[in-house]
């Protein structure tokens, strides 16, 4: 059966929406009619470049559209879904969300009144890395992440929670499957007003803990996200592809431990196990793909029912949320450093 492609546009063609755009253009899956863009002389840049049409006014492209990209400020991300929606378009919106839960729920609730899609661009998702490592996290106990970039004049409107940190909220939030029930964080501000570098605790009701660290002001560049379970380690470079995991195993030729061998105490049983147990290291196999091009071919096979798409609306709303908390949680501990009497000289 022919599937007909989905007619999509990009409202928004800085650097991250014309990547949208580039990604459009190669998709069997889609059919680019074109672009919007504050500036009319981008718009036209992005358009010739990826044989599109460049719309004077959204109102023009959503009418023109089945589906569109909403790659604008976060700012500016309700106002565009809204209208979008009102014209019966399925939405996929860049992270974070929104600015705000409430703007959120509005979303959610635009997009459902109107009976369209909407999903939300967690891209880490589709890392190809993680699809990799994605089958063996089952029930993890202890979860890190470190998300390092170089500091760049973009997206200095909203901080490295909202920026960076948000996409390993997702990825520990897609894992547990369930909110923190507590959260701590710090965050420091050192070259722009918001807080460029953060750390989040995340404590979940089944005892399992996420230790969140992102800057974007290192000198190197890492993504990384490590789990720790009970029987296995998994190790994932989000920035290299590659997933290395370490499983617990009956040391080869060694005999099954007798019925009721297991000492009470801990340190006892802890030694006895190594008598039985041993690591298999392997490095797992992790195919090709460019994460963008397989979310949005996700976003648009759902729409044709071949598949659950990107992020729900409700799991963007839940990362929103978390990435709230970190940033409420920031903002006590910046509290109790100003409330911090001066040292007596």
């Amino acid at each position: 059966m022919i599937v007909r492609p989905v007619r999509v546009g990009v409202w928004g063609v800085g650097a991250w929406g014309e990547k949208h755009a580039r990604v459009y253009e190669s998709l069997d899956e889609s059919d680019l009619v074109g672009v919007h863009d504050l500036s009319a002389d981008r718009a036209r840049e992005v358009a010739g470049r990826h044989h599109c049409r460049a719309f004077a006014t959204p109102d023009a492209m959503v009418r023109e559209c089945e589906a569109i990209s909403v790659t604008v400020p976060t700012v500016a991300h309700r106002a565009a879904l809204e209208r979008a929606v009102s014209a019966g378009c399925h939405v996929i919106v860049e992270k974070p969300m929104a600015p705000a839960v409430e703007d959120a729920d509005a979303m959610l609730l635009a997009a459902g009144r109107a009976g369209v899609q909407l999903q939300v661009g967690h891209v880490e998702r589709f890392n190809p890395a993680l699809l990799a490592a994605r089958p063996h996290v089952q029930v993890p106990k202890f979860i890190e992440a470190h998300r390092l970039a170089l500091f760049q004049p973009r997206s200095l409107d909203i901080d490295v929670v909202f920026d960076l940190m948000i996409h390993d909220v997702d990825v520990v939030l897609d894992a547990v499957g369930v909110p923190p029930v507590s959260v701590s964080a710090v965050g420091v501000a050192v070259l722009s007003e918001n807080e460029d570098i953060a750390n989040a605790r995340l404590e979940f009701a089944d005892g399992c803990v996420a230790n969140l660290t992102a800057s974007r002001v290192s000198q190197e560049r890492l993504r990384r996200v490590r789990f720790f379970q009970g029987d296995a380690y998994l190790s994932v470079d989000l920035l290299e592809k590659t997933c290395e995991m370490l499983r617990v195993g009956p040391r080869e030729g060694a005999p099954a431990p007798p019925p009721g061998a297991a000492p009470a105490d801990p340190s006892t049983a802890a030694a006895l196990a190594g008598l039985f147990a041993t690591f298999r290291r392997r490095r797992l196999e992790v195919e090709p793909g460019e994460p963008l091009a397989l979310e949005l071919r996700a976003f648009l096979t759902s729409l044709r029912g071949r598949g659950p798409g990107a992020a729900t609306g409700e799991a963007g709303r839940a990362a929103l949320q978390v990435a709230a908390e970190v940033r409420a949680a920031m903002k006590r501990r910046a509290q109790q450093w100003t409330a911090r009497p001066s040292p007596v000289s």
